[in-house]
């Protein structure tokens, strides 16, 4: 993964109101705009290159086994405190105990990351972004980063769940989801809940560049089916890059 230009005063404060309310509250949104230029994805062209990595993703085998269409590919990184990024060895996705109810105790296994995607400077740019804001959670010298670009496609007449699991936690520091496109799709909601239930954020992302952050410790998420806006009009799906960051 590579840098991206981006004006040094943007950058030092771009974050700092998504850091204050996760600090506060343990939720944010962060506005497309803001994102995208943060990302160097606001020239021209440097988005739509970017959304089609959404083409190469292949069927998530274990969602279609509880009854979704969606379609994925898994990535493990290692940051350091100075924001050098370096691609791990690929491996079985599991997630901690007590944290996602759907896959207590699986060893999934997903197609790794194209090499496109990998070298694409979007994805490397949104990384350091999450470190950057991820500092007001834990003072760490390094971050565990995992990605994964998902597509949830829906049917007229059968949903598709962006999370069969329910409301859950990953069991990381930080959680994000980054917006990439949606087409023909209603619902997709996504909410945040303190620890006792009660909601902390309600939002759907419709703006491609929208990012959802969560304090994973002390919250859990979770996002309601997607269905075709027009039935008439093809399946609809919703695309986006979930990122997790976990302190080393």
């Amino acid at each position: 993964m590579t840098t991206t230009g981006t004006s040094r005063t943007f950058r030092a404060a771009a974050p700092a109101a998504a850091r204050e309310a996760l600090t506060r509250e343990g939720a944010y949104e962060m506005g497309a705009g803001t994102v995208r230029k943060w990302v160097g994805a606001d020239r021209a062209g440097a988005w739509e290159r970017f959304a089609r990595h959404w083409e190469d993703l292949v069927p998530d085998a274990y969602a279609a086994a509880a009854g979704t269409r969606r379609l994925r590919r898994y990535g493990h990184f290692l940051l350091d405190r100075n924001g050098e990024i370096t691609a791990s060895t690929h491996e079985v996705f599991r997630q901690p105990q007590d944290t996602n109810p759907l896959y207590v105790d699986v060893e999934r296994h997903f197609e790794p990351l194209t090499d496109a995607f990998a070298a694409d400077p979007v994805p490397a740019a949104l990384l350091r972004l999450l470190a950057n804001v991820a500092s007001c959670l834990d003072d760490t010298d390094g971050w565990s980063a995992k990605v994964h670009p998902f597509r949830v496609v829906a049917a007229p007449g059968q949903a598709g769940e962006p999370a069969p699991e329910g409301r859950h936690r990953d069991g990381v520091t930080l959680v994000s989801t980054l917006l990439v496109g949606r087409r023909n799709a209603d619902g997709g909601e996504s909410a945040v809940f303190r620890p006792d239930g009660e909601p902390l954020l309600t939002t759907t992302l419709r703006t491609p560049g929208a990012l959802l952050l969560g304090d994973d410790r002390r919250t859990r998420h979770d996002v309601t089916p997607v269905r075709p806006a027009d039935p008439s009009a093809g399946p609809a799906r919703r695309d986006v890059l979930v990122v997790t960051l976990t302190a080393r």
